[in-house]
């Protein structure tokens, strides 16, 4: 019987530790906060590497989150949608880029905040922005301009 209550009292300690885990990975994740802030949209050509849940940053601080990515079946541009904190008052005439962490990481929304006394409300899209840059692209950039620059000499 005495094997009973320690078996008991063990599976009891495992489970609160579990429970604690679980908590302490949905706060860290920001799985509860669904978005909640100022919803804002922006526009980009090309959206890689950027997924719902990436942060979005300004001045390297977290601010927000990406919320939603749909493609416009007419201009075929990726549209974004993201909140950012209630307290953060956005110029109208803001940037939003596409940026990556590192060589391996993932990307981010970076805003930089613009000079117009107007502000971005509820709903509002930012008109200036930059789109992803692949590093591909660059790749094969270089690889291309150094051998024809062997070529041409």
């Amino acid at each position: 019987m005495g094997n009973n209550i320690v078996e008991t009292i063990i599976g009891a300690v495992v489970l609160a530790f579990a429970t604690i885990f679980l908590i302490f990975a949905y706060r860290t994740a920001d799985l509860g906060t669904n978005g909640n802030g100022l919803h804002l949209t922006a526009r980009f050509d090309k959206a890689d590497g950027l997924q719902v849940g990436s942060d979005v940053r300004m001045s390297g601080i977290k601010v927000g989150t990406v919320i939603s990515q749909e493609l416009d079946t007419e201009t075929f541009q990726a549209i974004i949608g993201f909140s950012i904190q209630d307290t953060i008052f956005l110029p109208d005439d803001s940037a939003a880029k596409i940026a990556t962490e590192s060589l391996l990481g993932g990307a981010f929304l970076d805003l930089d905040p613009g000079g117009s006394e107007d502000i971005l409300t509820e709903g509002g899209e930012i008109t200036f922005t930059q789109s992803s840059v692949s590093l591909m692209d660059l790749i094969g950039q270089a690889i291309f301009s150094s051998s024809s620059e062997e070529k041409s000499k």
